[in-house]
């Protein structure tokens, strides 16, 4: 009996077992039949990246473009730089970007998907609607703005209007102007100005900072990101960062700056200690957020012939200070702002607004014409604040004391003498009299007194001897 009750117990035990294997078979089966239905679909592994990392997820739709795309052998680059993306992995590739609906100005068929070339700040900010709402409000997107002003009836003019297209537009950005069928005409395009006029309407373009198509944080970060616009004679914001301490050091620790943390994890004084452009206009701190509006910083406009402080500037410099504070002490950065702000009050009061009175006054006279650049005094005149006078000033922002002195102040001052002021007085001895009145200039007329002329040799020979400031 007992005999028979085990029996029966082993037969039912095998039972069980014969039934947990088969449901175990069909999870697995079922498991493959998924696993092959998302390949099918377009879940495709690629290589990883190089040192590891996530592996890009590409669906179907992408799939189509990427095999079409390598089989002719057309921007495999762009797919391969892809690749290295934060969008990679997250599935946003080719479709999520360029796709269009039909009857938008930039739209065409491309083997049967409606797509546009443009990827412009309205498709990003699907995703990215804080960055490019702060954007949109930003100097930067109004950039192509100035490609027909007058400031640059230089280039289009005077030089010819290709120069406009490569060269004031490359920075500046272009108006995108779009052929039949939704084609982009080549005069305007390829174009990642930064104020970049779309087709859609919006303005600027992200890419002229993340460069498609890995779109790199750690890219935009790079000083070297903003002086590809931000550099040469009149404004050469690069060069005098490099000058500086703080290009200094972060040339020599580039390797510790993190660049490719997420903003959440790249503080100035905690996660990095070398700042960049990027640093100090738009990144995090402990106490503030980023901002994709690089003016929300700034107190002072360097571009014009006489420097303003902007409208809320009082907001703007203290948003600024607490990003300096993130590092230093409050007695230099108090000490850097009064530097700052005494050095471009001299520029305007000596040289920028006396220099733009007497251009007005001989205008006004019908001593020199309305047409720009043609007279020589209308050069001179242009380069004295268009150039020396934003390097002096640009110089005095970056804390580059060659930009401040040498490339700026003396020669803003060795051409206000030595050229803007003979060409004043040959139109009009009375112009160049009101413009010397003041006393800043009076050293050019009368001279200096033999007790100016004593104290200067006191002060430089206790500058020589190390004695100054009361050793």
């Amino acid at each position: 009996m007992n005999e028979m009750n085990g029996q029966q117990g082993g037969e039912q035990h095998e039972a069980s077992n014969g039934k947990m294997n088969f449901t175990r078979y069909m999870i697995g089966g079922l498991c493959l039949v998924l696993f092959l239905a998302l390949t099918g679909v377009g879940y495709v592994q690629m290589e990883e990246r190089l040192g590891g990392g996530l592996r890009p997820f590409i669906s179907g739709e992408n799939k189509k473009c990427i095999d079409c795309h390598m089989a002719k052998d057309v921007a495999v680059g762009g797919i391969n730089d892809w690749k290295y993306s934060r969008h990679a992995p997250k599935g946003i590739g080719c479709i999520e970007c360029h796709r269009a609906e039909k009857g938008e100005p930039d739209a065409y068929d491309h083997y049967g998907s409606m797509v546009s070339t443009l990827v412009t700040p309205k498709d990003c900010m699907q995703c990215h609607d804080k960055e490019a709402k702060e954007f949109e409000k930003s100097h930067h997107a109004r950039a192509a703005q100035f490609t027909n002003s007058l400031d640059n009836f230089l280039g289009n003019v005077v030089e010819g209007p290709e120069v406009i297209t490569t060269g004031c537009a490359g920075c500046h950005g272009s108006v995108v102007k779009v052929m039949e069928n939704g084609k982009l005409h080549p005069s305007t395009w390829p174009n990642s100005g930064i104020g970049r006029v779309n087709p859609d309407g919006s303005k600027g373009t992200c890419a002229a900072c993340h460069a498609r198509h890995s779109f790199s944080i750690a890219q935009a970060r790079q000083p070297e990101s903003c002086g590809r616009c931000h550099m040469g004679p009149d404004h050469p914001q690069i060069e005098a960062y490099y000058e500086s301490k703080h290009g200094v050091m972060f040339s020599a620790n580039k390797d510790k700056m993190k660049l490719a943390q997420p903003s959440e994890q790249w503080h100035p004084g905690k996660d990095y200690l070398f700042p960049t452009c990027a640093t100090c206009h738009m990144s995090a701190t402990n106490a503030q957020e980023v901002t994709h509006d690089v003016g929300d910083r700034i107190s002072w406009t360097l571009r014009p012939v006489i420097s303003t402080r902007l409208e809320n500037y009082e907001v703007r410099r203290k948003e600024m200070r607490r990003v300096c504070a993130s590092c230093h002490s409050e007695q230099i950065v108090e000490r850097f702002f009064t530097s700052m702000d005494q050095g471009i009050t001299l520029y305007n009061e000596k040289f920028g607004k006396p220099s733009k009175a007497a251009m007005d006054k001989l205008l006004a006279m019908k001593k020199i014409t309305p047409t720009p650049y043609d007279e020589e005094i209308e050069w001179v005149f242009y380069e004295l604040w268009h150039h020396e006078g934003r390097r002096a000033r640009h110089g005095l922002s970056k804390m580059a004391p060659d930009f401040v002195h040498w490339q700026g102040f003396y020669e803003v001052a060795k051409h206000f003498y030595t050229k803007f002021l003979p060409l004043v007085r040959e139109r009009s001895p009375q112009v160049a009299k009101e413009l010397l009145a003041q006393e800043s200039h009076r050293w050019v007329e009368k001279g200096m007194t033999k007790e100016e002329i004593a104290q200067m040799l006191e002060f430089y020979d206790k500058e020589m001897q190390g004695k100054r400031g009361g050793g």
